[in-house]
């Protein structure tokens, strides 16, 4: 293979006059580390200009008077006059980054689902209740003890209903009465809260909801963040469904863990960025049974602490600009392809560490115990055998091979003959244990393997008054 570089021996002529960039939002998010970070990186694009339009002048000002520019980034959050944004943009038609219509379709959960389903994007399943008297036909509850029938669909507990304004953060998760019934609701981040338990177990009955499946994972939802349809990050938290309590590290932050997408949820993630029209988005990914679904969109968003995301999403926010406001550069198409930032785990000792890897050291249960006998000998014969493979060395002596074996095995055979046949002999070794020794050893007819063994210990002061494990005779 040839790397070949191509050199312009002209240079391509610059743009008439720099690229203005405006950011039009709220001064929380304009003014946020994660945008800040952003913009200082776009800034070093050499005919990028990034305005940021106040607060002041977005609510306050006519569109007439807000500053020009060539590029906008704009996005509804509370407070946002988004139709005055949109007016913005039809006066003065800049090139829009997301797309300013479908943040109206983004701030209804009915909409969302309904282009998420056109789009053949896996989600929950579910039904929208619509408490509006010009549509009574989808209007049809029946509230069992352990069941839901919305419209003629029956969602058994767990289910969960979430209002159908994506503003109202107030979701309710139902239990069975086999789980001890009762919901779990969850809110937007209070301090240390994200969800508290409640033994109320009857549904709302004013307001408009949607009702879904309750999608069993393994105690995580997995945040994705795109730029562009073919760059997306993503990470995992602890679902507020859990116990409600936010994981946060020494410095206050919701605890995060990086996240590898499959190629279906990498197609996913590209799917949802082109079908509404936000090339800057996020969205909530649910893992369950073998496969993901998506259970909300949350329009622009950026992911918080993290330098890679930082360099990747300026990079190619700056490209995509300079390709459709300065086409004679010819920017390539190019997507950052270094490596992840290396994730920071909390450790069981509070401090926060680098993962390296994972090592897992996995066994069966089942485990036969050791079987163990002990006594005390004394005669010469044990003594013998004891200097001859050099016991006294170490004052301890293990005995494994067939033939060392098969000499204890001699000497407690002769012994137990001659306390037999003498009764008046001078053996203080206790018959019944020279018996037992000599059983053991006899076991299976021969000496293999290592399912047996013989462990000696001088104990040149008689034995102690509390004896270790490997004091006198094992087998």
């Amino acid at each position: 293979f040839f790397a070949i570089k191509y050199f312009w021996l002209f240079p391509e002529p610059p743009p008439e006059r720099q690229i203005v960039v405006g950011i039009c939002a709220m001064t929380k998010k304009s003014k946020s580390k994660p945008m800040t970070q952003i913009l200082e990186r776009l800034c070093k694009f050499e005919y990028i200009t990034v305005v940021i339009m106040g607060e002041d002048v977005i609510l306050n000002e006519p569109v007439e008077n807000w500053p020009s520019c060539d590029c906008l980034i704009s996005f509804h959050s509370k407070g946002f006059p988004l139709d005055k944004a949109v007016a913005y943009a039809k006066l003065c038609k800049p090139f829009l980054i997301n797309d300013l219509d479908m943040q109206y379709y983004i701030q209804d959960r009915r909409e969302v689902y309904r282009i998420l389903q056109e789009e053949g994007i896996d989600l929950p399943r579910y039904a929208v209740l619509n408490r509006d008297p010009d549509r009574p036909e989808e209007c049809n509850l029946v509230e069992g003890e352990d069941h839901v029938e919305v419209n003629g669909a029956v969602f058994p507990k767990p289910f969960v209903e979430k209002p159908v304004s994506a503003e109202d953060h107030n979701v309710y998760i139902y239990y069975p009465t086999s789980a001890g019934g009762g919901s779990q609701r969850l809110f937007r981040k209070i301090g240390s809260r994200s969800s508290v338990y409640s033994p109320e177990s009857s549904v709302r009955k004013t307001g408009s909801y949607i009702y879904e499946e309750f999608m069993p994972t393994d105690g995580t939802d997995v945040k994705v963040y795109t730029v562009g349809p073919d760059y997306a990050h993503a990470e995992a938290r602890k679902s507020p469904a859990l116990d409600g309590k936010v994981e946060r590290d020494s410095e206050g932050k919701e605890i995060r863990y990086p996240v590898m997408l499959t190629a279906m949820e990498k197609l996913v993630a590209r799917k949802v960025c082109v079908a509404f029209k936000q090339t800057v988005c996020g969205f909530d990914l649910l893992r369950a049974n073998g496969h993901s679904f998506v259970c909300d969109v949350n329009g622009f968003s950026f992911v918080k602490n993290s330098m890679k995301y930082y360099d990747d999403c300026a990079k190619i926010l700056g490209n995509i600009i300079m390709r459709e406001l300065a086409p004679q550069f010819h920017i390539p198409w190019s997507i950052p392809t270094e490596a992840e930032d290396i994730p920071i785990v909390p450790t069981t000792s509070g401090t926060m560490m680098e993962l390296r890897c994972v090592i897992a050291v996995i066994r069966h249960g089942d485990r036969t115990p050791k079987q163990k006998m002990k006594m005390e000998v004394k005669h010469p014969r044990f003594f013998e055998l004891f200097e001859k493979y050099d016991g006294y060395k170490t004052g301890k002596l293990k005995l494994k091979k067939p033939e060392q074996l098969q000499e204890v095995l001699d000497i407690a055979r002769q012994l137990v003959v001659d306390l037999g046949t003498h009764s008046d002999c001078e053996i203080e070794e206790r018959k019944s244990k020279l018996e037992q020794l000599k059983s053991v050893l006899e076991m299976y007819g021969h000496f293999s393997g290592i399912n047996r063994k013989v462990q000696l210990t001088y104990l040149p002061h008689g034995h102690p008054k509390a004896a270790s494990e490997d004091e006198g005779k094992e087998t």
